[in-house]
């Protein structure tokens, strides 16, 4: 990470200052003024010595400014203010990015260029005005701040994933948020700068260089010439600027609606937040939103799951001799759902389903429900009306559409594959997905439970009765699933 952060670095200062010193300065020097082979030689040496103490101090300078970072990476479990300082000192990179340039190029740069040109002036070896280096000066003072306008902006976009790893990193070894302060240009401010630079800077450019070639030249037609080259070096660097800014600002607000998005979708994810200015401030807003959105969800999934349970405990509760079966009817029926290869969304809603897929039986009397005996023609007929009664009943609740499917089960759980179950005597796929699946669990459970007139069957009895019954009576594909599971969890 941290290499990678240097790497990218030094080719965003062999980008900044290869279009600003040797791309702006260079064409502003060589297409503007009338030199001789000599002269631009002696000029090249003059820019290439000064360039090198430029990036000597640069170097100085950026020693100490990188020196926090590296020492983080340094050390394999870095302290709470080892951390924070390192991620203050990277959130303050580009605007010490901007110190180390404009020093560098004013005291490195300029004034050395400035005064060994004087020099060669006075010697005779360049054969220009002294009135010409003011200009000059004025020049490098521009190029220098174009120079670092184009670092700062790289630098932004560098720094990004190295303060997304130190606010993972402080989350993993202390389970905080890092707490640190941004120390950025605002929103506003790089505005201003920007707009001023690319407004401004072009304009004095082109008068800079137009008082120093209609100073040198005699020639109309040489001096257009001149002109057209100065113009499309200018619209360059008003392009390359705009597109500079648009970046910075279109990539946080691209994240900002892909998270919306994403939220629109059902998909409640936080955003990396490495920014620096008013950006920050946003994406931490919506970070928290999606953290309170996430948290309410959680807690109204519990309490839902929770009123499941509740509804089958109820219901247990009023049959003592067949407590337990709804939750065990949904343990099998989420058992079988996942040897199948359902989605878990889908094992979710089942074992919803599965929970209360007898709610119907608290609308049975208790003298018919609770009888010890063989049920009569008419009261077995009663019984036979539970799906339909939990259906009303589930009705009466209202629930959302993400939760209808859990109603299929409740109806169609007494279902069979020969079409001669009830409520609805459906056939083979007609019968729903959950109520196939819970009419294996629920009959299984059934026979090998104890009742109060009877002990529950032997499990490999239980089996063989559903292996008997399949195709007619259950899923043959799902009872071979669900015989297989019971007979390696009876073998294991």
């Amino acid at each position: 990470m941290f290499e990678r952060f240097q790497r990218t670095l030094v080719m965003n200062y062999i980008i900044g200052s290869g279009l600003a010193v040797f791309g702006v300065g260079g064409v502003f020097i060589f297409q503007t003024l009338d030199l001789s082979i000599r002269e631009i030689l002696l000029l090249l040496g003059i820019m290439l010595g000064s360039g090198i103490v430029m990036i000597f101090s640069e170097l100085l300078l950026y020693r100490r400014h990188i020196r926090p970072i590296r020492q983080l990476f340094m050390i394999e479990s870095p302290s709470i203010d080892e951390l924070t300082s390192a991620f203050e000192q990277a959130s303050r990179f580009p605007i010490l990015t901007v110190q180390r340039i404009l020093g560098p190029h004013l005291f490195g740069l300029s004034i050395p260029s400035i005064g060994l040109t004087a020099v060669f002036i006075q010697m005779g070896w360049i054969d220009l005005p002294y009135r010409l280096i003011g200009l000059a000066a004025i020049g490098a003072v521009m190029i220098g701040v174009l120079h670092a306008l184009i670092e700062y902006f790289l630098t932004v976009r560098s720094v990004e994933p190295l303060l997304v790893y130190m606010k993972e990193r402080h989350l993993e070894l202390y389970h905080l948020p890092i707490h640190a302060t941004y120390r950025s240009f605002s929103v506003r401010t790089k505005l201003l700068i920007s707009m001023l630079i690319t407004g401004i800077f072009p304009i004095m450019l082109f008068m800079l260089a137009s008082s120093v070639q209609l100073s040198t030249s005699t020639r109309t037609d040489t001096y257009w010439n001149w002109a057209l080259v100065i113009l499309v070096i200018i619209v360059g660097i008003a392009v390359l600027c705009s597109f500079l800014l648009y970046d910075n600002i279109k990539r946080p607000i691209g994240f900002l609606t892909s998270g919306i998005e994403q939220m629109e979708s059902g998909q409640l994810q936080k955003i990396e937040n490495p920014y620096l200015d008013e950006f920050a401030q946003l994406i931490g807003g919506f970070n928290q939103m999606v953290e309170t959105v996430t948290a309410r969800e959680q807690e109204n999934a519990q309490l839902l799951d929770s009123l499941f349970i509740l509804f089958a405990a109820t219901l247990d509760a009023r049959d003592p001799y067949t407590a337990g079966h709804s939750e065990r009817v949904a343990m099998y029926s989420v058992e079988l759902a996942r040897a199948i290869g359902l989605p878990h969304a889908q094992v979710d809603l089942l074992n919803k389903s599965a929970l209360l897929h007898d709610i119907g039986k608290i609308g049975i009397r208790d003298d018919v429900l609770l009888k010890e005996g063989k049920l009569t023609d008419e009261e077995f007929s009663k019984i036979q009306e539970h799906p339909t009664i939990g259906i009303h009943i589930l009705s009466q609740i209202h629930l959302p559409a993400s939760l209808q499917p859990i109603l299929a089960g409740v109806r169609s759980h007494h279902e069979r594959i020969d079409g001669k179950g009830y409520p609805d005597r459906l056939h083979a796929v007609d019968i729903p997905l959950f109520g196939r699946i819970m009419a294996i669990a629920d009959a299984y459970d059934a026979m090998t439970s104890d009742r109060p007139y009877r002990s529950g069957m032997p499990v490999e009895k239980a089996l063989s009765i559903l292996e008997s019954g399949r195709g007619t009576q259950w899923d043959a594909e799902f009872v071979d699933v669900f015989v297989q599971l019971r007979r390696q969890g009876i073998s294991a």
